[in-house]
């Protein structure tokens, strides 16, 4: 079974499966620099978020709001949605999983950081794993390198999306370490080039991921797409 994968900047997708829209870390124009589209334009049945930075949940109350859309979350980051007016979220933690109609959602481990937009305490920050039954796919979320990224390679993946940008995650050197650690067939950056202070040379890391992992590298454009078949 196949699925589609579609970038709106910065560290945003829209993931398609099962035709399920599935939309991680919304941020869209005209907060998000990189983006093309405003949240109003973004369909979305699910809502993955990795952490509370408004750099990633930004958008993530307008568009649950208006869509519907179930949004899963760490538990804190749900009760602050909660008092938001969102009030179809589903929490989980850092190891568990669950069912949904889409496949099976793990959260994983990230190092880095997670307070809410108005200071509040967003819980630890996540990445997710998820199982469609046909596909292993792995958002990273913001994070440092960590060995343990070996663990959630563990069964294959048919994709990664990294972070690559430095400064506030882990940057291109580190992202060559972690695809090591992973194994993924594909691997797709994120989080680069957004903002001066995360500008990166994607072609370079291209050259590196060819060159010294196994795994095939995509620098896919906004609002292009990854199709998997």
């Amino acid at each position: 079974m196949s699925f589609n994968l579609f970038f709106h900047g910065h560290a945003t997708f829209t993931l398609i499966v099962n035709d399920k829209r599935i939309v991680i870390d919304p941020f869209f124009a005209p907060n998000n620099p990189a983006a093309t589209k405003t949240v109003d334009q973004i369909q979305a049945d699910y809502i993955l978020q990795t952490h509370g930075h408004g750099d990633h949940i930004g958008d993530t109350v307008a568009l649950a709001q208006r869509t519907g859309a179930l949004v899963i979350a760490n538990f804190e980051i749900c009760n602050w949605l909660n008092a938001q007016g969102v009030n179809n979220t589903h929490a989980q933690h850092i190891g568990g999983g669950f069912n949904y109609d889409f496949g099976y959602v793990k959260m994983t481990p990230a190092l880095h950081g997670s307070g809410l937009p108005d200071g509040s305490y967003g819980g630890m920050p996540a990445g997710f794993l998820i199982d469609t039954g046909d596909n292993r796919i792995y958002f990273a979320g913001d994070t440092a390198l960590f060995s343990d990224m070996a663990l959630i390679g563990v069964g294959g993946l048919d994709l990664a999306v990294l972070p690559i940008g430095d400064n506030y995650t882990m940057g291109p050197a580190d992202s060559i370490l972690a695809i090591k650690y992973l194994k993924p067939k594909n691997v797709i950056p994120c989080h680069y080039n957004t903002w001066p202070v995360i500008e990166q040379d994607v072609s370079d890391w291209i050259t590196a991921v060819r060159n010294e992992t196994d795994a095939r590298p995509f620098a896919i454009r906004v609002e292009q797409g990854f199709i998997k078949k």
